[in-house]
């Protein structure tokens, strides 16, 4: 560990997002949109930051539902919050309908009857929803509701949770769960310099891993206990804690997932202040999702779409909460790296061999250190020991004056950015003679230094005290969460040092184009592979030559028109899988082979009952690489696009990259470069490189058609786009869209 101005959403916005599919109310709650502020759909492009100054630093605070009779539960939360109350320096005030006083305060009978205004309001009670009402005619700013039996129960929660969720908007204070704790009112630790860590969860228990760091050393500002999310939510927090000075890192236990868009806007704006975010998000199997829902009511969304928005904005998700605390706490407190070069120092060279492979294998860069460097280093390590990266001491010149010289010489080192040493176990005075020098040569350094004191049993002076009570140095007790918290380190600084918002970029107006789509669709309906590639002419997605006839005659004149070899496919409304039905043909090169191809496709379309508007004569196009993209609708994030290798073997390949809508270009070549199959478009066995700005331009023109029509496109699905020899272009053979 390392130590020590948005007001109400006009009606007119809001019913523009509804009719998006978004979410509304707590995402947007208390805040403002001006038109430049909105997408082509009507969303809004930045995050609404809540002032939450008052709900974690309230000058009066009322406590309903107070009580001081020994063994009832409300008495010790009261006993707390009387105690937290002192701690930030508010006026407390108990709420009970038939105490005069409770703990030597005077307590008053109903919230009608506070002799103040309250910034917060602690409920101690079964049902919040009758007092959120009153509460709001006493003009309080923050409510807490404890209560459980919503949406984590079933519908009839929901419904419960909805109708408090309304209460709490009509009344204009800003509501923290239900199904919520006492977390965000604990003792802090306010002895410990440096950057602190914020730390979020939806479950009390599991932030308590991250909130005892601070016996180790590490500093945290704030805990948001978000429970159910009927109002304030995980991206407000998010916002919010964005903003302040005192935070380096913003730690997060999340189970789902409230409002999609309104998280990206959260992270984007941690994004543009530098400010890293690192996650737990449980779901990523049906197991987790189910157990999720039950626990807060939230929906977990699907894995990959998660995982792809997270990615988009420098979230840095990790699957453990000790995962979670050494990466946070390694964000919040480490500078700028100077290279992105780890170097690997032992006194052992199967310790530093093991090291090196994880490390390797995770995908961090450990540079051959320089000649002259080595050399360097073998005036004080004997020269069969290897000293190319990793370092191997040996052991001995740890134990005397050479021991900080090794340090010094590495870091010195122009291409080392992080040095790394694990000390397998302890072994006195060696260890701790090496562990002091690496204190102290992390305290003249800019760069990062790390241990992995890989000792089980952790009351060891020189990890106790010599390294835990370092402020420079980063101390792990493994060597996988050591690789983990690097990589999320020197991720986060390149991602962040050429971030550029995509909000920024986002169209604001609707493209000549949205007009033309617009006429083609049909509220819900399939389209036809005919329609479907109209919709694509319309955004300039480049088609075959092609001809929708109704008679054998008409397939012979267009095929001499279209030009041989040409193709056949029946086309209906409702043909998804024509292949498996027979109703494809290619390579037809004779007027009398079309003839007969027209009869065959209309007889078994006929005999499968599938009701043909015709048979489409198209241009055969070869010599390329088949690709798949699509727009899929996510129940988090809205439309989603979709990028891959395509064709007939789509569903067993399943090699696919989807973001987030809005993108540029530079995500969708990063798309392209998470293919498994990425190096088919550059050419394998002798093939031409294909047209992959072709295949770039195909993706973000699908993206715009997504960000203009996902209000009214369920689905859409080009596959397979023929992506051609380099400078070609692409072309689209086949095409599903699907309308809501």
């Amino acid at each position: 560990m390392l130590g020590s101005t948005h007001g109400t959403l006009t009606t007119d916005l809001r019913a523009r997002v509804v009719a998006c599919g978004q979410q509304t109310g707590a995402a947007v709650h208390g805040s403002t949109a001006a038109d430049g502020d909105l997408d082509v759909s009507g969303r809004p492009l930045y995050a609404p930051v809540p002032d939450l100054d008052r709900f974690f630093r309230p000058e009066t605070v009322a406590v309903v539902g107070a009580s001081d009779r020994e063994g009832r539960p409300n008495t010790g939360i009261t006993r707390q919050l009387i105690a937290w109350a002192e701690r930030v320096g508010a006026r407390l005030h108990p709420v009970h309908p038939t105490r005069t006083t409770v703990f030597g305060l005077p307590c008053v009978p109903s919230v009608a009857e506070l002799p103040e205004p309250v910034d917060l309001a602690v409920l101690l009670v079964g049902d919040p929803l009758p007092v959120i009402g009153q509460l709001g005619q006493a003009k309080a700013r923050f409510a807490v509701a404890f209560a459980s039996g919503f949406a984590e129960t079933g519908e009839a929660g929901a419904d419960a949770q909805r109708l408090l969720a309304a209460a709490a908007e009509r009344s204009g204070l800003r509501l923290l769960g239900p199904n919520t704790n006492l977390n965000a009112f604990e003792r802090f630790r306010d002895d410990l310099d440096g950057p602190a860590i914020a730390l979020i969860t939806q479950s009390g228990h599991q932030g308590r891993p991250v909130f005892t760091m601070q016996e180790l050393g590490v500093r945290l500002s704030h805990w948001a206990p978000t429970g159910n999310e009927a109002d304030l939510e995980t991206a407000d927090f998010i916002a919010y804690f964005a903003g302040r000075p005192e935070v380096g890192a913003i730690a997060c236990y999340m189970e789902g997932i409230k409002d999609g868009r309104s998280f990206l806007l959260a992270a984007d704006r941690a994004a543009r202040s530098r400010v890293p975010v690192v996650a737990v998000k449980v779901g990523r199997t049906e197991a987790g999702a189910r157990t999720a829902a039950t626990h807060t009511g939230k929906l977990t969304g699907a894995d990959r779409v998660v995982d792809a928005a997270m990615r988009q904005y420098g979230v840095i998700r990790v699957d453990a909460l000790d995962e979670l605390q050494d990466t946070a706490a390694l964000l919040a407190r480490a500078r700028r790296p100077t290279a992105d070069g780890v170097a690997v120092y032992s006194i052992s060279g199967g310790t530093g061999a093991h090291f090196a492979d994880l490390a390797s294998a995770a995908g961090l860069r450990l540079p051959e250190l320089p000649a002259v460097r080595r050399a360097e280093l073998h005036q004080w390590i004997p020269e069969y020991l290897n000293v190319a990266n990793p370092v191997d001491s040996g052991g001995h010149p740890v134990g005397d004056w050479r021991g900080r010289k090794i340090i010094d010489a590495i870091l010195a080192d122009p291409g080392v950015g992080v040095l790394v040493c694990p000390i397998t176990g302890p072994f006195p005075p060696m260890s701790d003679r090496l562990a002091q020098d690496l204190v102290d040569a992390a305290e003249a350094t800019e760069k990062l230094v790390c241990v992995v004191w890989g000792s089980p049993v952790g009351t060891e002076e020189a990890y106790r005290t010599t390294l835990l009570g370092s402020s420079r140095v980063a101390t792990f007790r493994t060597f996988g969460n050591c690789v983990t918290a690097i990589r999320a380190y020197l991720d986060h600084h390149r991602f962040s040092t050429g971030y550029r918002s995509p909000f920024d970029e986002a169209p604001r107006t609707l493209s000549p184009s949205f007009r033309k789509a617009q006429a083609l669709l049909r509220p819900g309906h399939r389209l036809s592979e005919h329609a479907a590639k109209q919709l694509l002419r319309a955004y300039g997605i480049r088609v075959p030559r092609e001809q929708l006839v109704t008679s054998a005659a008409a397939a012979v004149r267009a095929a001499g028109l279209v030009g041989y070899p040409v193709v056949m496919k029946a086309s209906a409304p409702r043909l998804a899988h024509k292949t498996e039905l027979g109703l494809v043909r290619i390579g037809l090169t004779s007027a009398s082979q079309v003839r007969d191809t027209y009869r065959e496709l209309t007889d078994i379309a006929r005999y499968e009952g599938v009701d043909l508007d015709g048979v489409l004569v198209c241009q055969m196009v070869e010599r390329g690489v088949e690709m798949v993209v699509g727009v899929a609708q996510d129940e988090l994030f809205g439309p989603t696009v979709t990028v891959g290798l395509g064709g007939v073997l789509v569903e067993v390949l399943r090699d696919v990259a989807v973001r987030v809508p809005p993108f540029g270009e530079e995500e969708a070549r990063s798309m392209l470069a998470e293919l498994r199959g990425r190096a088919l478009l550059d050419g394998v066995r002798g093939g031409s490189p294909v047209d992959v700005d072709a295949l770039v331009e195909v993706v973000l023109r699908v993206q715009r058609m997504a960000l203009e029509l996902g209000g009214e496109l369920s689905e859409l699905d080009i596959n397979p786009l023929m992506v051609l020899p380099r400078g070609q272009g692409a072309v689209a053979l086949d095409a599903l869209a699907v309308c809501r």
